[in-house]
């Protein structure tokens, strides 16, 4: 049993609240192509969802040039643009976050995603003022950098020892350990679950539903 008392739960968003996976994959591969590139594995295209987006795009296509990437990650932009209405929520996630609101958490994302994707997802009616706070990748550290928890400690004045981070990847993890707090890693994104049990996780969910369960027994 690992029952604490988090404040803070800070949340990954792509793959771990948000359904994208599968799409970020295809969008990756597409935009490589567009460019020139030789496209990535659909293994080495999801190893580098979480990160920003051009550090990811450089990792997932070593083989396009530098002066290319600005084209590659308008063309990744494009591409996800044009899927932005296929993306939803997975199955479960705003009963689980309701009910971490009604408990007193604090809800915040840390996401590779840039400002303004996240705020045009956040739009939406049911999401309007869940979330307590939120750092994106263009405008602090990217992951696994510990700044984005840094800075959320540093907002709500709170320590290492009262946040909890979730994701799905072995950079949402490593981000949590460098930043001295503790993580849960889900296991329906984009990174195997086999390759988190290095980082300590205080638990694997393989589901929303016993992510529910668990955050309601431990958190």
């Amino acid at each position: 049993m690992h029952t604490r008392n988090f404040d803070l739960i800070a949340f990954d968003w792509d793959g771990t609240l948000y359904d994208s996976t599968q799409i970020i994959v295809r969008c990756i591969q597409a935009a490589v192509c567009d460019v020139g590139g030789k496209p990535p594995t659909q293994e080495a295209a999801a190893y580098v969802i979480g990160l920003g987006l051009m550090q990811a795009l450089a990792h997932a296509a070593p083989d396009v040039s530098p002066d290319k990437y600005p084209e590659l990650g308008a063309r990744y932009r494009h591409h996800y643009a044009s899927h932005f209405n296929d993306l939803s929520l997975f199955d479960g996630v705003l009963p689980l976050l309701d009910a971490l609101k009604a408990r007193g958490h604090l809800l915040a994302v840390a996401t590779g995603k840039s400002r303004h994707g996240l705020d045009e997802t956040l739009k939406s009616v049911e999401l309007r003022g869940v979330f307590d706070g939120s750092r994106t990748a263009d405008e602090t550290a990217g992951k696994p950098d510990p700044l984005m928890l840094h800075e959320l400690m540093a907002q709500f004045d709170l320590p290492a020892s009262r946040i909890l981070m979730i994701g799905d990847t072995t950079h949402d993890l490593q981000m949590a350990l460098n930043a001295g707090c503790a993580s849960v890693g889900v296991s329906y994104g984009a990174h195997e679950p086999s390759t988190f049990t290095i980082l300590n996780p205080l638990h694997v969910a393989h589901s929303v539903q016993d992510l529910h369960q668990w955050l309601l027994a431990n958190g």
